[in-house]
């Protein structure tokens, strides 16, 4: 079964046409769940399940800000559930309604505590980094064999781009990730709030952008896997799932992950629900359900990307627990940097950056 728009359109009319049952409307990131754990959670609920996607932060912010989204359930990334927990767009979660928090992770639990004090409105989903993705056959073609592919070298010298708009690159439109990662390449400090710092990436990003072939958050997993780009800046999981993809249609294509060696973002998408979710007991059952330590591993095991559930890592494939660029190693995580949320007034100069570069003006 395909959950989409489509999908909730055809529900909402045979519950308007029938007897009113119980539903729950979730909000997630597309490509991100094994689609067998909606039909399980309701065959086991008897709940009616709504499940529609998006695929920036950008815009599912813009509809928990303007209220009345109809969602009980949404996944934000956490820079944007802090801002959007200070607006008062989440309730806080009933956990006593949650016997499966036990399961949570407390390591992940304390770093998402950064944006969400005490946990008191999410639980984290996923999280992994932001990186480069590689196919290795034709970066090194355009590139040579001493290609930087571990490197931010690779997507910010313009002589690289250059190269490599031959077989074609994708970035993330992503101004929260995109611009940290230039900020990173500089050596500036990349979670910095100094309109002054930030600037800084305006002419990295300006000097490669007209190399680009599409920003995009999702394109990007089918084009690496089919061998139509050579590179995404992308996110772990997702260039995990274009591997194998390509690995499974056995088109020749070699996928690569790498976190760059000069540091990658760490992020974490986590559940939660609107302050005005028209069914939040529905919401604190769907959420106690993919908190169950199994379904929160076939959910993993499906996607390729942690997640924040320590009873699940024993029912984690080997080729998911066992990939450190899905559970990165130690000295991997000391690497790893992570973002506060934006005022609104530096988020403003982010989003006229972005849009400045993405426009070539």
């Amino acid at each position: 079964m395909k959950y989409s728009l489509l999908s909730s359109i055809a529900a909402t009319a045979l519950i308007a046409t029938s007897a009113l049952g119980e539903e729950v409307r979730v909000y997630n990131w597309s490509d991100y769940i094994d689609e067998d754990l909606l039909q399980k959670f309701e065959k086991e609920t008897g709940i009616d399940l709504i499940y529609d996607v998006f695929d920036s932060n950008e815009v599912l912010e813009t509809k928990m800000l303007a209220g009345g989204s109809g969602y009980d359930v949404v996944v934000p990334t956490g820079t944007f559930l802090e801002r959007q927990i200070t607006a008062g767009v989440f309730q806080k979660l009933d956990k006593d309604k949650l016997p499966n928090i036990t399961n949570m992770w407390d390591v992940i639990e304390d770093r998402v505590s950064k944006y969400d004090p005490g946990n008191e409105y999410a639980v984290n989903y996923m999280w992994g980094t932001t990186g480069l993705g590689v196919n290795m056959t034709k970066v090194k073609e355009v590139l040579g064999e001493d290609a930087p592919v571990d490197s931010l070298d690779l997507v910010f010298k313009p002589e690289n781009m250059e190269k490599l708009a031959e077989c074609g690159v994708h970035f993330l439109d992503a101004p929260t990730e995109m611009i940290p990662a230039a900020l990173k390449f500089l050596g500036e400090e990349p979670q910095s709030q100094d309109p002054d710092v930030i600037a800084k990436a305006e002419p990295v990003l300006t000097a490669v952008a007209p190399h680009v072939q599409k920003f995009h958050s999702s394109e990007y997993i089918n084009a690496l896997a089919n061998g139509d780009i050579c590179v995404a800046f992308g996110w772990s999981g997702d260039i995990l799932q274009s591997r194998d993809r390509a690995a499974e249609a056995d088109n020749g294509v070699e996928i690569a992950y790498y976190a760059p060696k000069e540091g990658a973002l760490m992020w974490f998408d986590n559940m939660a629900i609107p302050a005005d979710a028209p069914n939040p007991d529905g919401a604190h059952k769907f959420l106690n359900f993919m908190m169950d330590a199994k379904n929160m591993a076939a959910a993993s095991n499906y996607v390729y990307y942690a997640n924040g559930n320590k009873a699940s890592q024993k029912f984690l494939a080997e080729d998911v627990i066992g990939d450190t660029a899905i559970y990165p190693d130690e000295a991997t995580l000391e690497n790893l940097y992570t973002i506060s949320s934006y005022s609104p007034k530096v988020q403003r100069v982010l989003t006229r950056m972005w849009t400045k570069i993405k426009s070539g003006i």
